[in-house]
């Protein structure tokens, strides 16, 4: 029997609910002491697909990586232009929701939402997200991306876990009624 993939938001905030400064970065959250990787490895074991946004993309390639940090994954990025598809990357111009919906139909571990923050958005409207893995930094950074956007959008979440990692907690949380 296929168990269904989930979609699942892995990703820190500021204890004030932003994901980067306003200039991208994300300094403030490096600052912080964690215990080894925070649990990083752990949940990168129950992906094999990766979906991110064009800027998140684009922050990833202006980092110093040796090599594509998801090379050993699908990965897909959401644009709207046209990109050539890389040996690392696959650019995806479709219908969020119809191409979400052909993944989860598909064999495999579960679907990864890197970011960023306007990605996330759609898929918060679009009933995308099936889990959400927080994992908050004691820090308060003022202004900058926004976990979520405001909008017309209410979930009810389960919590599933709460793990601390020395100065972060993460919370992990499912969607009801899904």
């Amino acid at each position: 029997m296929n168990q269904k993939r989930s979609v699942v938001l892995f990703i820190a905030a500021s204890l004030d609910g932003f994901i980067a400064a306003k200039n991208e970065s994300l300094e403030w959250l490096f600052k912080v002491e964690g215990e080894g990787d925070n649990g990083f490895a752990a949940f990168y074991e129950t992906v094999d697909t990766i979906l991110m946004g064009k800027r998140t993309y684009d922050w990833v390639m202006k980092q110093d990586f040796k090599e594509f940090p998801y090379k050993n994954k699908e990965c897909y990025v959401f644009t709207s232009s046209p990109h050539e598809n890389t040996g690392n990357v696959q650019f995806v111009h479709d219908d969020i929701n119809n191409f979400v919906n052909k993944l989860k139909i598909n064999n495999g571990k579960n679907i990864w939402v890197v970011g960023g923050g306007e990605l996330l958005h759609s898929f918060i409207q679009e009933g995308l997200v099936d889990e959400f893995i927080i994992t908050i930094a004691p820090t308060i950074i003022g202004s900058g991306i926004p976990l979520f956007k405001e909008g017309n959008h209410q979930l009810g979440l389960s919590l599933i876990e709460s793990k601390t990692f020395n100065q972060f907690i993460t919370l992990h949380y499912q969607v009801k009624n899904k």
